[in-house]
């Protein structure tokens, strides 16, 4: 299997990523509820001009047992 290169601007995207979930771990530490750490981490997103969905449902079929 055969990978395309990673483009600049793709590169960029995920290095803001990143450095927005370290920003918030080194912030809060470990031990919070989820909800705490998605509020901070799309915080840090829009400060770098991020565009984001939170929640997103997932279609996942698992053993016969259909989520949404």
């Amino acid at each position: 299997m055969s990978f395309k290169p990673i483009t600049e601007e793709v590169d960029k995207i995920a290095e803001e990523i990143v450095d927005s979930v370290f920003i918030v771990h080194k912030e809060l530490g470990p031990g919070l509820l989820e909800q705490v750490y998605e509020v901070c981490l799309c915080h840090e997103l829009k400060k770098h001009g991020l565009s984001f969905k939170r929640q997103v449902p997932v279609p996942v079929n698992y053993d016969g047992i259909k989520f949404s």
